[in-house]
């Protein structure tokens, strides 16, 4: 009797210990794939809501941050894996940046009377959105890049 009771508690926490351990893997396999979702998760973000209103651009840069801060809690014990990690959380966390500098510069634009200063107003919202975006994209083609580095370093036996 004594025996089968120790069983009922060894088998669960046996259990138990396997599967935790499984889902600790730190294999190079496991530590790119989790990587690599990170940024598909924040580049599927960038691409579903591009060219978007002024909430939208803002509620785009508030998603961007919490892509940046889950890449900033990643655990990643592989050296060159933490490099591209943080070298992705610098991308993210300028996306997210100038997306909202263009965003609220486009909701500064709508607002302006229709008067001499609003022109200027306007005026200035416009160069702000165009350098904006255009550090975005410069940005956005760096990511790509070094997406492909990551791929590239991870396709590669341990």
């Amino acid at each position: 009797m004594l025996v089968w009771r120790k069983h009922i508690v060894i088998i669960p926490v046996s259990l138990s210990i396997a599967l935790l351990l499984s889902g600790c893997d730190n294999s190079k396999v496991a530590q790119c794939d989790r990587l690599i979702s990170a940024v598909s998760e924040g580049n599927a973000l960038i691409e579903k809501n591009k060219g978007q209103q002024v909430t939208t651009s803002l509620k785009l840069a508030s998603d961007l941050e919490a892509v940046t801060k889950s890449l900033k809690q990643m655990n990643l014990p592989d050296p060159s894996l933490k490099k591209y990690q943080d070298k992705f959380v610098k991308v993210f966390d300028t996306l997210g940046k100038q997306i909202t500098k263009a965003g609220k510069a486009l909701g500064s634009a709508k607002t302006a009377q229709a008067s001499e200063s609003g022109r200027e107003k306007i005026q200035k919202a416009r160069t702000d959105i165009d350098t904006a975006l255009t550090s975005a994209a410069t940005t956005a083609k760096q990511s790509d890049a070094l997406e492909a580095e990551v791929k590239k370093y991870c396709s590669q036996p341990e």
